[in-house]
């Protein structure tokens, strides 16, 4: 069975990569790849791209020089003091950009004309005290925008997944032929381990893990590649606008409260509930409007909030001790297998085996921190003198920009960038917050236990050993609901045979996904494997969200916003920035709200994203196991399909045009550019199945049918 996952996911994972809009950082360089390269999966080459024009440096873990974050240490010593190695030294180069991915790692970008190589960087790079190791850079597939295109760093790991009837002897018998090490096995999984060549390098990973798979005893080999997955959850920059902040936020709050009515009867009210229209759109959009919501409001009574519900929430920071959040944080003590200083979760995106907080830490407080600082204290002016490379890729694309409009923008990005760091405290409040004092915010399921698992490290930072491991994680720790708000991933079959194992081995587990934020026809990796239930997302008018993706495999949609009108047609939730102990440490705090903040310390925050769409239907899966438990997956998710509906929702007529042409690809075999190759989902049967999947999720019509 699990074989033949292998036609229904490749061409779904190649073509939905995720792709994202301009980000003011990005090289200039327009270089050419220097090498074609491909990994397996299910027994197709998937290819990759070796990048010339960007190198990846792993620190040592050691003191930075007066605290310096090591990432700016290397900046400085590139573009002002030159490095010194082996009897030469490398001229500074004010035009190199190095950016922090993750706690220990950085990439270095080198801009066309640059009057150096990748290899002549590395050997000089390597030579400082602090650097560990220098790392190749790839990129998936043969796209022609290399400047908006997620990075894959290729380290010396490869994960291999022996055959369950691989003996002992023979492991250590493939491990010797090949000049491999065990680094470790990975935990909560079986017959798989993470291990290093003693001799290949760079590159040359990809072939071991290629031979690998020839291997009688191997079931799979992949190397262990780290993406830096773009943050596409929130709209990317790209044009002047306005400087987005509001004055007095808490009069301009009040103001728009007063304006609509409280939902009656509810046992969750809050002060902020009418603002939530993904929970009833009726406050919003009236009474004789068609509603848009997912009825969550209605179901409460009768499902009590999903009591005794746990969801893993496996993403980035997660800051559980949010006041919105605290109270629904499930512990993890108790376990007889818990990890040490286990309580809340587990972090498995920190170095080593991970650690016990998913929230910020100091060390990620400063990295990110002196940007954060500057978009308060300096002023717009001071940012263009500041970022002077980022300036000037703006004038470029606005030529007609004051100097001003450039320097706000730029604050706006990096307000965006770090704020959306908390990207997994987004989801969490999605979920399942619930305000003790009534002041803030509830979620789908606001009775359901929120299991805090971080994968995520700072700028998108991911590989597949620390996913993995999570999914084995949450299930041993009797998580009910799995939610991966995290499309866009590389297509891995170790990652695959997890979700798929521990599936098989939990009948009651439900994994739920977001389809993908490419505006794309097939939905992303993860939510392509089978079993995993795939989310799309609408507006609050009820058109397909215009970032979303459809087409086969798309199996219900939910709200997940859109802030390209206004910022209240984004889904609001709780935000990570508010810690005033930490991150404004030493900042002169706003009296404004700004960027995507509904408060000047970002408590709340109004985003978008199909990675919102997935936890208001994980929050409805909480729901109905709330009132009925022994429900198992394949109920549930019949449930859900049965009862989603088009009601409200609505097709523009570029999407009927769009899905004409399809209709049309399919009686004359020829493929529209749009449709993968392979995808052998079921095909639409209409042209909303083909955008809206079965429908828009009703809890209310949920619940009903499992009491």
């Amino acid at each position: 069975m699990k074989r033949f996952v292998s036609a229904i996911l490749i061409t779904a994972c190649l073509w939905n990569i995720d792709n994202l809009g301009s980000h003011p950082q990005a090289s200039l360089a327009q270089t050419q790849p220097t090498e074609t390269l491909s990994y397996s999966f299910y027994g197709k080459q998937i290819p990759l791209n070796l990048r010339n024009d960007v190198l990846a440096v792993r620190f040592k873990a050691i003191q930075p020089r007066g605290n310096q974050p090591l990432y700016l240490q290397l900046q400085n010593d590139l573009t002002t003091r030159g490095i010194q190695g082996r009897g030469s030294m490398l001229q500074s180069n004010t035009n190199l950009q190095v950016d922090p991915l993750g706690n220990q790692l950085a990439l270095v970008r080198i801009p066309a004309g640059a009057r150096t190589s990748t290899r002549l960087l590395s050997n000089q790079i390597q030579q400082q005290p602090y650097v560990e190791e220098t790392l190749p850079v790839l990129n998936l597939g043969e796209s022609e925008d290399r400047e908006n295109e997620d990075l894959v760093v290729l380290p010396n790991e490869i994960i291999i997944s022996f055959a369950p009837e691989a003996s002992e002897a023979q492991k250590q018998q493939v491990l010797k032929e090949k000049n491999l090490e065990i680094i470790r096995p990975l935990r909560f999984s079986q017959n798989r381990y993470v291990a290093r060549s003693k001799s290949a390098s760079g590159t040359e990973i990809i072939t071991v893990a290629n031979q690998l798979n020839q291997v009688s005893g191997i079931q799979s080999a992949t190397p262990n590649f780290i993406q830096a997955i773009s943050d596409n959850f929130v709209p990317q920059t790209n044009r002047i606008n306005s400087s987005q902040e509001i004055l007095d936020p808490e009069q301009v709050l009040q103001q728009r409260l007063a304006r609509l009515p409280k939902p009656k009867d509810t046992p969750f009210s809050t002060a902020l509930l009418p603002l939530l229209w993904h929970l009833d759109s009726t406050p919003k959009r009236g009474q004789l409007l068609p509603r848009t919501d997912i009825g969550a409001i209605a179901s409460w009574q009768a499902s009590q909030g999903g009591e005794g519900v746990v969801v893993a929430v496996i993403d980035s920071l997660i800051q559980w001790d949010h006041q919105d959040l605290a109270n629904n944080i499930y512990t993890t003590d108790h376990y007889p297998d818990k990890l040490p200083g286990e309580v809340k979760g587990w972090d498995f995106s920190s170095s080593g085996q991970g650690d016990p907080d998913t929230r910020l830490s100091r060390k990620e407080r400063d990295i990110i921190q002196p940007h954060f600082r500057r978009t308060f204290e300096l002023s717009c002016q001071e940012m263009v003198e500041e970022y002077k490379k980022m300036a000037l890729l703006l004038a470029q694309n606005n030529p007609d920009a004051s100097a001003c409009e450039r320097g706000n923008l730029i604050k706006q990005y990096f307000r965006s960038k770090i704020t959306s760091e908390f990207h997994g405290t987004w989801v969490s409040g999605v979920v399942a917050a619930h305000s003790p004092d009534k002041r803030g915010i509830v979620g789908v399921a606001p009775q359901a236990k929120i299991l805090p698992i971080r994968v995520f490290g700072l700028n998108g930072e991911i590989d597949s050993v620390s996913l993995i491991e999570a999914i084995g994680y949450a299930a041993a720790r009797d998580a009910d609901v799995i939610n991966l708000s995290l499309g866009g991933l590389m297509p891995n079959q170790e990652l695959t045979e997890q979700i798929l194992s521990v599936l098989e081995a939990n009948p009651q587990l439900v994994i739920v996904a977001s389809a993908g934020n490419e505006n794309r026809s097939g939905i992303s990796f993860p939510a392509a494997i089978p079993q995993v239930l795939s989310v799309g997302a609408t507006n609050i008018q009820g058109e397909r969200s215009s970032y979303s993706n459809y087409g086969k495999g798309l199996d219900i949609v939910a709200p997940g916003g859109d802030i390209s009108r206004s910022l209240s047609g984004g889904i609001l939730t709780t935000g990570g920035t508010g810690l005033s102990s930490l991150l404004w440490q030493g900042i002169t705090k706003p009296d404004y709200a700004w960027g995507y903040t509904l408060d000047p310390l970002g408590n709340y925050v109004q985003v978008q994203g199909t990675s919102f769409a997935a936890p208001a239907v994980s929050g409805v899966v909480a729901l109905m196991k709330g009132v009925n438990n022994t429900l198992n997956r394949e109920r549930i998710m019949d449930v859900l399909e049965e009862t989603a509906s088009y009601q409200g929702l609505t097709l523009t007529e570029t999407e009927q045009e769009l899905y004409q042409s399809y209709q049309q690809a399919r009686l004359t075999g020829e493929k529209p550019e749009e449709i993968p190759e392979f995808l052998v989902f079921p095909e639409p049967s209409s042209a909303e199945d083909y955008f809206f999947g079965r429908g828009l999720v009703n809890a209310e019509a949920a619940i009903q049918a499992v009491q």
